[in-house]
């Protein structure tokens, strides 16, 4: 027999990154792949930029997260689980949509690195022109 549980999941991505996020009524604790939040991301910036979501919608400290992060940097791991964790508290909580929305945390940043073009070191760089 299958038990109902109040644990919702959703899925972010940013760039090459995916975040699984599963979140469920607790404390506030914020574990990405079986480490706590501020030891997986050094940095205070990307930690802020995660918490935006829980500050906007005043679940800080209510839900527990749990994400498991795959791909890209650290940057994109931050944007990824930033977007997953706002589609999940819509899933857990429809009225919470729009302020979300509003502060555009609900759409996926499509922007990805340009691809190397041929007989050129990069995307947009060219070899350097000599005329003699």
């Amino acid at each position: 027999m299958v038990k109902k549980s109040d644990e919702v999941w959703a899925t972010g991505r940013r760039k090459c990154a995916v975040a699984r996020v599963r979140i469920k009524p607790g404390t506030g604790s914020i574990v990405l792949n079986d480490k706590p939040m501020n030891e997986y991301f050094p940095s205070e910036a990307l930690c802020g930029y995660v918490c935006q979501v829980l500050k906007a919608c005043g679940q800080e400290g209510k839900v527990d997260v749990t994400a498991s992060l795959d791909g890209g940097g650290m940057a994109g791991q931050a944007g990824a689980l930033r977007h997953g964790l706002a589609r999940a508290l819509v899933r857990m909580d429809e009225t919470l949509r729009p302020v979300l929305k509003e502060n555009g945390m609900m759409t996926r940043d499509s922007r990805v690195k340009e691809r190397k073009k041929p007989g050129q070191p990069g995307a947009r760089r060219r070899f350097q022109f000599s005329k003699r």
